[in-house]
């Protein structure tokens, strides 16, 4: 039975960067209509059934009100407690269930939120959040036709989907966390708000991309050495004077000079040690943890990201094969 997983994230999009910058607000009412028309989508090319993660907002049951799929929707039996562990823990259900195809709804939080547990599912990340350099801004519909003709195996995984990097975080030599874009060392004592917001804060910076058209902290490295995710190297960046400044979009409506001391590639399977002690250590844009006085922190770069869906290389290939075709038979005459 084709069947495809959906993570929506309530929370995203919702942080404080909409009062210190010109972050979107993306309501929970248009995640809903997001919804619908993905459902439309996956409907289209025959998924049969779709599992999603509860929430507190009820996204998901919005999405059914006032619909007809072909198409059976269940959710998962499972706690919700409105933070990032709902989404590993949905991940990890669905990756059990071996669900063909795994679409979320959210930003880089959200998307590694889900890596932790996703294992080996496909991934097309929709863009809901505030910093979104890994999930693509694509039209809900557009999202479930690629999603469905994958998890319906319509297409070939091997030409329609793109292995990501990862950012792996070491405390005294045990992994501690990941992160799928950038990890920054920031100068606060306590995770606080979480957001990164304050360029000023950052120490260090590690990136897995750096893309001249993404915003936020991997903008910076954008400027110094444009980063794709089929470039088998990462970005290392020290902050402060003795070097270049650099002009980057470090948030939505937020462009500034940002001074970089030094800046280096970071190969595959590289430790590099943290400088900075004590700190904390925000993952994908958000202070997560911190590290103790004493604790040696490292950050490596591997290849073991998600399998990211290509929508575009997904649809050309269903396109090709003929599974959006039709045999059209026309009555009352040859028209002539």
């Amino acid at each position: 039975m084709a069947t495809v997983g959906i993570i929506a994230n309530p929370a995203a999009g919702k942080d404080i960067r909409r009062l210190v910058a010109h972050g979107r607000f993306v309501p929970n009412q248009e995640k809903v209509n997001i919804l619908k028309r993905i459902l439309a989508g996956l409907d289209a090319v025959g998924v049969e059934r779709v599992v999603m993660m509860p929430d507190m907002a009820a996204l998901g049951r919005g999405a059914l009100d006032n619909t007809s799929f072909s198409l059976s929707v269940e959710f998962l039996e499972m706690p919700v407690f409105n933070d990032d562990l709902d989404s590993t823990r949905a991940a990890g259900m669905m990756a059990d269930m071996e669900v063909g195809c795994l679409i979320t709804l959210g930003g880089d939080g959200t998307n590694r939120a889900v890596a932790k547990g996703s294992r080996n599912i496909p991934l097309v990340a929709v863009s809901t959040g505030t910093n979104n350099v890994f999930p693509e801004m694509v039209e809900g519909t557009i999202a479930g036709l690629a999603a469905g003709v994958v998890a319906c195996e319509k297409v070939s995984l091997d030409g329609t989907t793109v292995a990501s990097k990862r950012l792996e975080i070491l405390v005294d030599g045990e992994m501690r966390d990941i992160a799928l874009v950038d990890v920054a060392i920031s100068k606060e004592r306590f995770v606080g708000s979480r957001a990164i917001w304050d360029v000023g804060t950052v120490d260090e910076l590690f990136l897995t991309r750096a893309e001249p058209s993404s915003i936020g902290l991997s903008a910076i490295g954008a400027q110094l050495q444009p980063t794709y995710t089929c470039d088998r190297w990462g970005l290392r960046i020290s902050l402060g004077p003795g070097g270049t400044t650099v002009s980057a979009p470090v948030a939505p409506g937020v462009i500034e000079p940002v001074s970089i001391a030094h800046w280096s590639k970071l190969e595959y399977g590289e430790k590099a040690d943290v400088s900075l002690n004590p700190c904390t250590v925000a993952l994908d844009g958000e202070r997560t943890f911190s590290a103790l006085p004493g604790q040696k922190v490292q950050v490596s770069l591997t290849d073991k990201g998600p399998s990211v869906v290509s929508i575009d290389a997904a649809l050309k290939e269903a396109a090709r094969n003929g599974t959006f075709s039709r045999d059209i038979i026309f009555k009352g005459g040859s028209g002539s």
